[in-house]
């Protein structure tokens, strides 16, 4: 799954991404591209224990990475 969180205003970003993961199913990988690196999901994901891997783009943007190994 993809979601495109560019351009979306705070919380939205965060809200869609966790919402997705909620959704997702064991295994999934969630790819996420947002205006920055989310350091309040990156948090977040920490605390539920998702693993996650950030790719800073060229623009400023950045790709996130999420594999769902937990369920929230």
């Amino acid at each position: 799954m993809e979601l495109d969180n560019r351009g979306l205003e705070p919380p939205q970003p965060m809200l869609r991404t966790l919402q997705a993961l909620e959704e997702a199913a064991i295994g999934d990988r969630i790819w996420i591209h947002n205006d920055r690196v989310p350091m309040f999901l990156i948090e977040e994901l920490q605390r539920l224990g998702y693993p996650y891997q950030i790719e800073r783009q060229t623009d400023g943007s950045a790709k996130v990475a999420i594999d769902k190994t937990v369920i929230i």
